[in-house]
């Protein structure tokens, strides 16, 4: 009891201290205002401005040519048989150039129309993604099927408007994403083709032979990319990938 007491004492000296120490220091106070010296749509600007920072991947992926160019050169690297070569890094980073090479026109339009009214405080931050979405909206138009389109508005059980530009952007853009993905099944379908009958062709060779322990792939690889070689197959393949975004 006697301890108890003691550790009392102890404890309210130093208690006691502590307050006085703090009393001589005078310690600065620290003091939050709300609502003081910050404008609502400003900050409300700003949301919208990181929020578009947040989903540009997703736009640059989704709503350029990159879809259509990645997939296609992804079914040519699989229909030649190389597995990871080229590798994926080279595919992407070749992808992303062609898709640059693309989207240039949209991208001076942006350039011009949005981003050097934005730099010059001409225009708000509003009317810059407003300016950015026309010229996105005008380049997914040029390649978005009507059929596709015509997907959204029969799942919403909503009349369709007859006029594309009116569609709502978000009716247009997995419309758009759809069309790319069947235009990049179908050129690499066409891909597929010739090598495939390499395939059988050596593979009917080799039950002639009665080699059929050997497996066909591991013959008809070098002979795959002897012919993709003589043709210059990758100039081929992207003057087709190019020129399918003229059409």
């Amino acid at each position: 009891m006697k301890r108890f007491s003691q550790l009392s004492l102890a404890f309210l000296a130093l208690v006691a201290s502590q307050s006085a120490f703090s009393q001589q220091a005078n310690l600065p106070g620290v003091a939050v205002n709300f609502g003081q010296g910050t404008n609502l749509v400003d900050t409300i600007e700003v949301l919208l401005l990181f929020t578009i920072l947040t989903l540009a991947p997703a736009i640059i992926i989704l709503c350029t040519s990159f879809t259509r160019i990645v997939v296609v050169l992804s079914f040519m690297r699989q229909a030649l048989g190389t597995q990871n070569m080229p590798p994926n890094q080279v595919l992407i980073g070749f992808a992303m150039f062609l898709s640059v090479f693309v989207m240039m026109p949209t991208g001076k339009s942006i350039y011009e129309n949005t981003i050097k009214p934005y730099q010059a405080k001409q225009i708000d931050t509003t009317q810059a993604i407003a300016g950015l979405e026309t010229d996105l909206r005008a380049f997914m138009v040029k390649h978005v099927r009507k059929a596709d389109i015509g997907l959204f508005y029969e799942v919403t059980d909503t009349a369709a408007p007859a006029d594309i530009k009116a569609v709502p952007i978000h009716y247009l853009i997995p419309a758009f994403i759809i069309s790319e993905l069947k235009t990049a099944f179908q050129i690499g379908f066409l891909l597929y083709i010739p090598f495939i009958v390499l395939d059988m062709v050596v593979a009917s060779v080799l039950m002639a032979m009665g080699m059929m322990m050997l497996p066909p792939m591991l013959v008809s690889m070098p002979f795959k990319l002897l012919l993709f070689v003589l043709v210059d197959g990758w100039q081929l393949v992207t003057g087709a990938i190019l020129r399918s975004f003229n059409t």
